[in-house]
């Protein structure tokens, strides 16, 4: 009796096949917009363009020479309002943050640019209504809070892990010699993502640790493309070769 009973693209019905393509084209343009909202959310806080370590590094422990404040106008906010007019805020909080320049120039230009989604009416976020809110973002950034941490660190095990068991469980039809290098395809974004979520914590006391959730979300990135393009290559352009066709689509 055959034990292997996985069978490969080529021998399965048509409306599977379907149903798989149908399954990676939407996971695959959600994790393209998950990669676009990490980058949007991270990139810039060092005051340069792009994604690098010091921006995970701020990110995660804090930035020693500027305020929360400075920290979102230089990386995700920067392109909620005009450079001239986010170098005025900045200018405004190193002076010292004084109420009478905020109520002359500064409470105006947060009621245009910012209340719409930092009013206050969204406990995760900020709210920036009134000098007293405002002053206490002005305080030296310490990066994300516990809370934040372990509200984020949830959604994504959950969420994570439910995407690569569905990329897993398709690419399991798929023909990779050896049987090894499929197998740690396979399980590879699992331990990546343990080890991105663990190394949020220890940037947090330890910055150099954000190398490590730098390579360890690379290492999902390029898990989840590689099943992908192998997947769907395999099921709609792919010719097996005469060993597999021999043994009736069998694959392990």
């Amino acid at each position: 009796m055959q034990k292997n009973h996985c069978y490969h693209f080529s021998a399965l019905p048509m409306g599977m096949r379907v149903l798989f393509t149908s399954t990676l084209v939407v996971l695959g343009t959600g994790y393209l917009f998950a990669m676009i909202y990490i980058f949007e959310s991270h990139a810039g806080r060092d005051g340069d363009p792009g994604l690098s370590v010091n921006d995970l590094m701020i990110a995660y422990s804090g930035s020693k020479a500027d305020t929360r404040l400075e920290s979102a106008l230089k990386g995700p906010m920067a392109g909620m309002l005009p450079p001239a007019e986010r170098a005025e805020i900045v200018a405004w909080v190193r002076r010292g943050g004084a109420q009478a320049e905020y109520d002359a120039k500064i409470s105006a230009l947060i009621e245009q640019r910012c209340l719409a989604c930092h009013g206050g009416s969204n406990p995760h976020i900020p709210n920036l209504k009134g000098y007293d809110n405002l002053q206490q973002v002005s305080q030296l950034d310490t990066g994300m809070n516990i809370f934040t941490l372990v509200r984020v660190s949830h959604i994504h095990l959950f969420g994570i892990t439910f995407i690569f068991f569905l990329v897993g469980m398709i690419f399991c039809h798929a023909y990779v010699r050896p049987v090894w290098l499929k197998c740690v395809l396979i399980a590879l974004p699992f331990v990546s993502v343990v080890l991105d979520i663990g190394s949020w914590y220890l940037t947090k006391v330890y910055p150099p640790f954000a190398y490590m959730v730098m390579i360890s979300g690379g290492a999902m990135g390029i898990s989840f493309a590689t099943m992908w393009l192998i997947s769907i290559y395999q099921m709609w352009f792919y010719k097996p070769p005469q060993a597999l066709i021999d043994n009736d689509g069998v694959v392990s």
